[in-house]
């Protein structure tokens, strides 16, 4: 009797044992177990204003329809003036994204105080000597820089050149846009002029165009000093792409820090690029995702559609509303992707907004177009009564097409009688440039003072509300990233 007490006894003070260290194991395993990466997206539509929205939207889809934006959960608008200008340029107001401070226009991730100083020109006839002098401003920190200092992963992917204003907001400090061979050499890790904001190894991954800042003169470039950045790159372990062909050999898995440049300026537009020769938005996305996705503390990731400001600049807006589907069509894929990994998105923020708009307008009581097809024009038709579908008239008899913009290059200069045979042969044309009321000279049309679309899902997007200045962004981002 006494025996099997104590052997009872015994199994239960085993039985605690066992539990005691199991329990302790699961503690362990518990402490051990890593955080979950958090990572940002913030998508940049350059120029995309909510008119170009909206028709991209009837371009691609139809009235009814709804692009891959249109269905992001959290939505604001922003407001976008500079520190001295009611109407942006592209460097101030991605700089106030990125670093939460409003700057001048031409202004590159500096102070508010910092005076913007037109570039001198080099001994090659280039207006790229830098005249910023001493005591002009100090740098702002961005997000990308304090994503690298936490230890994340970040890049820049952009179908621009990736010195222009948009990306060299993300990673460069400098009093103005156009000094862009300063602006590149801020992204080789350890060489003169380099941001060591970006951490000793520098950014992850580069995507874009603009060779030609990466190259001496007597390459082809424009640089003075003779450097050659991209072998210099090469030399700092980055694996370097040049054409399509390089991008689609990379193996991401394989691939620590990434680096192409596929055009000596600004990549194609969409509706005119080769896909042999060029990546398309969405391609370099979802490679630079793949790539920055192999730090386990998380990554930051800047895309901006660039040439969507370009097109409106010259005014043919079919090549705009191209490049914004095009940009849609890259956020649907990160969304895609990011999912694969994070199914609800719950340490994922993907943002995505515009740094300024444009003067492209929608003119007079159209009839529905429906999506632009083969032998449907669409929104770049001419507007059509509502009621019995004619083709409307102005004051002078003419047809007018439904898109127009506040200014550009083409403008009658007396009754426009004269274009009384317009058609939707010639306003859906590539390369047609829609009429403006103020002529200016050729791809002079301004941006636009309008407030901007944001929209956000994922990891804090539920802060994204309301009218914010673009200065308030930078916080919510940086909260909701852990930055």
């Amino acid at each position: 009797m006494t025996r099997r007490k104590i052997s009872v006894a015994g199994c239960s003070v085993a039985i605690t044992l066992m539990l005691a260290a199991c329990g302790s194991d699961a503690k362990k395993e518990e402490a051990v177990a890593e955080a979950p990466p958090k990572n940002v997206i913030f998508f940049l539509g350059d120029g995309m204003g909510l008119t170009t929205m909206t028709a991209a939207r009837i371009y691609s889809v139809g009235e009814e329809g709804a692009l891959t934006m249109d269905t992001l959960p959290e939505t604001a608008f922003v407001k976008t003036f500079s520190n001295d200008a009611q109407v942006t340029d592209s460097a101030p107001s991605m700089a106030a994204y990125m670093t939460g401070v409003k700057m001048n226009n031409e202004v590159i991730s500096m102070s508010a105080n910092t005076v913007a100083i037109d570039p001198g020109t080099d001994a090659n006839g280039n207006k790229l000597v830098n005249k910023c002098g001493t005591g002009n401003g100090t740098p702002a920190t961005t997000l990308l820089e304090l994503a690298k200092a936490k230890g994340f992963a970040a890049g820049v992917v952009s179908t621009a050149r990736v010195t222009h204003a948009t990306p060299a907001a993300t990673y460069s400090h400098i009093c103005h846009r156009d000094l862009e061979n300063d602006i590149a050499a801020a992204l080789v890790p350890g060489g003169t002029g380099y941001n060591s904001a970006l951490g000793t190894a520098g950014l992850d991954v580069v995507l874009g165009g603009g060779a030609q800042f990466f190259k001496p003169f007597k390459d082809g470039g424009k640089r003075s000093d003779g450097r050659d950045l991209l072998a210099e790159l090469k030399a700092k372990s980055y694996t370097v792409a040049n054409t399509a062909t390089d991008f689609k050999a990379v193996d991401a898995a394989k691939t620590e820090r990434l680096f192409g440049v596929f055009t000596s300026s600004h990549m194609s537009y969409d509706l005119d690029r080769d896909a042999a020769k060029e990546p398309s938005l969405a391609d370099m996305t979802t490679k630079a995702m793949d790539v920055l996705a192999k730090n386990k503390k998380g990554y930051f990731l800047m895309v901006e559609g660039g040439r969507i400001d370009h097109a409106l600049h010259e005014t043919t807006a079919k090549k705009a509303l191209q490049d914004t589907v095009a940009f849609d069509n890259a956020i649907k894929a990160a969304i895609d992707k990011a999912k694969l990994t994070d199914p609800t998105l719950a340490n994922t923020l993907i943002v995505v907004t515009a740094d300024h708009d444009h003067t492209l307008v929608l003119n007079g009581y159209a009839k529905r177009t429906g999506k632009t097809a083969a032998g449907n024009p669409g929104v770049l038709g001419v507007v059509k009564n509502y009621v019995t579908g004619a083709v409307e008239k102005d004051l002078d008899g003419a047809p007018y097409s439904i898109i127009g913009f506040g200014n550009g290059e083409n403008r009658t200069q007396s009754s426009r009688a004269a274009m009384a045979s317009l058609d939707e042969t010639v306003t859906s044309a590539n390369t047609y440039h829609q009429e403006a009321v103020i002529r200016t000279a050729a791809g002079n049309e301004t941006h636009g003072g309008t407030d901007v679309f944001l929209g956000a899902i994922g990891k804090g997007s539920e802060t994204f509300l309301g009218t914010i200045d673009n200065t308030k962004v930078f916080g919510l981002v940086k909260t909701a990233g852990g930055l």
